[in-house]
């Protein structure tokens, strides 16, 4: 989904009760007006991150501590699916790069 003015608050209130669903705090008050791509970014991870996954880059351990990770291939639900192809396809769209 291309994002606009129209539906851009749409897509913000997908990701942020998506992320709600599934028990994901996103530590950020910016998302008020519209998620970062850092925020987006953390709050796919923080999906994977509660499901056990042990993450193989350098920031993702650095903000998601390995010291309770037992998986790197976690069982998600299809809520969880669901909410992380959205996320993924609001990163793919603003062309994020964050890790």
């Amino acid at each position: 989904m291309q994002l606009n003015e129209g539906n851009c608050a749409m897509m913000y209130r997908f990701v942020a009760a998506a992320a709600v669903a599934v028990g994901v705090i996103v530590p950020s008050a910016a998302m008020a007006a519209q998620p970062s791509c850092y925020d987006l970014w953390y709050a796919r991870n923080a999906i994977y991150d509660a499901k056990g996954y042990c993450f193989k880059t350098d920031l993702a351990q650095d903000v998601f501590d390995n010291s309770d990770c037992w998986t790197e291939a976690p069982k998600l639900t299809k809520k969880e699916l669901a909410a992380i192809e959205a996320i993924k396809a609001e990163e793919k769209a603003r062309h994020c790069k964050v890790n």
